[in-house]
């Protein structure tokens, strides 16, 4: 099991931007990938990015521009930087570890996630 830890949630305002930052128990390498999703109550998981072990980033097309996915300073660590913020991004977000990525045996390994909440 991968434990997976989340950080920099919180409360922002619209038009604000926001860092979160993700941390594995387990060494990023070969054939893993590392992603961000939010939840909102009554919906499903939304998919928002992806970072290969070797660094390929991959988005949604809906979410190109204003979130970034990066490898952290800290080892096995990813962020997901969100810019010009709405009150529609308000969700909780969570980090997904994916170990043989984009092949029949993918697994995925979820953390608690971390609450954002854009309002005024």
């Amino acid at each position: 099991q991968v434990q997976l830890v989340e950080s920099g949630g919180g409360l922002v305002q619209p038009g604000e931007s926001l860092t979160l930052s993700c941390t594995a128990s387990r060494r990023f390498a070969d054939r893993t990938a590392m992603g961000w999703y939010r939840q909102t109550p009554g919906n499903r998981r939304e998919y928002l990015a992806m970072i290969s072990s070797g660094g390929t980033t991959y988005y949604p097309d809906s979410r190109r521009g204003r979130f970034t996915i990066s490898m952290g300073n800290a080892p096995n660590t990813v962020t997901l930087h969100m810019s010009d913020l709405k009150p529609e991004d308000t969700a909780v977000y969570l980090c997904a570890f994916q170990e043989n990525y984009m092949t029949t045996s993918e697994r995925f390994h979820w953390g608690q996630g971390t609450q954002v909440t854009v309002s005024t």
